[in-house]
C-alpha cells in the first residue's frame, strides 16, 4: 500500500471531493454559525435588562484580557463562514452539471419557500453582516458614541442606528431571511447526514421552524422595541 493511500490529509481531501463530504462540511459549519447565532442574540438582548448591563457585556467581551480568544473565536467564525459558502457553491454546481437541462415541468409542492430560496438569502445575509459590521463595529453608518476612549457605548450606539427606520428595516429583512434560511438548514442538515425517516423528518422541520421564528421574533424585536420608543 503506498504511502499516499494512507495519508490522512489525502483521505480527507478525497472524502471533501465527494458531495457526502461537502454536506458534512455544511453540516458541521452550519452548527458553528447556529451557535453563534444563538449566543449573539442572548448577548444582544442584554438591551433589555438594567442600561448598563449591554455595556458590561461589551466590555468584557474586549477585555485586553480575553483579546486572544476573542480573535481565536473570530478566525473559527471567518473560517466557518467561508467553508460554508465554498461548500454550498459547490453542491450547487454539482447539482447544475448533473442536470444541465431543466424539467419541462416542474413540481415544486414538496419543495419549500426556504429551500428554493437559500442561494439568494445566504447572499443576502452575508451583505447584511458586513453592514452590520460596518454600522456597530466600524461605526461606518452612524458615528459611534463613547462611554470612554476606546469604549464603545453599545446600548446608545445600537438605539441610535434603530431609531433610523431604514436601518431598522433593512434588519428585519435580513432577519427574516437568515430565519428562512436557517429553517432550511437545520432540519436539512439532518436529511444530509442520512438522518431521514418518514416519521421524524415531519418532527425535525417543526423543531426548526420553532427555533428559527425564536430567533427572528428576539432579533427583531430589538429594533421595533427603539422605534416604539421601549428602550431609551
Amino acid at each position: 500500500m503506498s504511502a499516499i493511500a494512507i495519508n490522512p490529509v489525502h483521505r480527507v481531501v478525497r472524502f471533501y471531493e465527494a458531495p457526502i463530504g461537502k454536506k458534512a462540511i455544511m453540516a458541521l459549519t452550519g452548527v458553528i454559525l447556529f451557535g453563534y447565532v444563538v449566543a449573539h442574540l442572548l448577548g444582544n438582548l442584554q438591551i433589555f435588562g438594567d442600561p448598563d448591563q449591554i455595556n458590561k457585556y461589551a466590555a468584557f467581551l474586549h477585555n485586553p484580557a480575553n483579546a486572544g480568544l476573542l480573535w481565536v473565536a473570530r478566525s473559527a467564525l471567518l473560517l466557518a463562514v467561508g467553508l460554508h459558502i465554498l461548500a454550498s457553491l459547490q453542491l450547487w454546481k454539482l447539482k447544475n452539471d448533473a442536470r444541465p437541462v431543466a424539467y419541462v415541468k416542474k413540481d415544486d409542492a414538496a419543495a419549500t419557500y426556504a429551500s428554493r430560496t437559500m442561494m439568494w438569502s445566504g447572499p443576502i445575509v452575508a451583505a447584511f453582516v458586513i453592514f452590520h459590521v460596518l454600522h456597530l463595529t466600524v461605526g461606518a453608518v452612524v458615528p459611534l458614541q463613547e462611554i470612554a476612549p476606546n469604549e464603545p457605548n453599545v446600548r446608545a450606539n445600537v438605539i441610535a442606528g434603530f431609531s433610523n427606520p431604514l436601518i431598522s428595516g433593512f434588519y428585519i429583512l435580513a432577519i427574516v431571511l437568515l430565519c428562512t434560511h436557517l429553517y432550511h438548514g437545520l432540519w436539512s442538515m439532518f436529511q444530509s447526514l442520512g438522518f431521514s425517516h418518514p416519521r421524524y423528518t415531519p418532527k425535525l422541520k417543526k423543531g426548526a421552524a420553532i427555533f428559527a421564528i425564536l430567533i427572528a421574533i428576539g432579533n427583531c424585536s430589538i429594533p421595533i422595541a427603539v422605534m416604539a420608543g421601549l428602550v431609551k
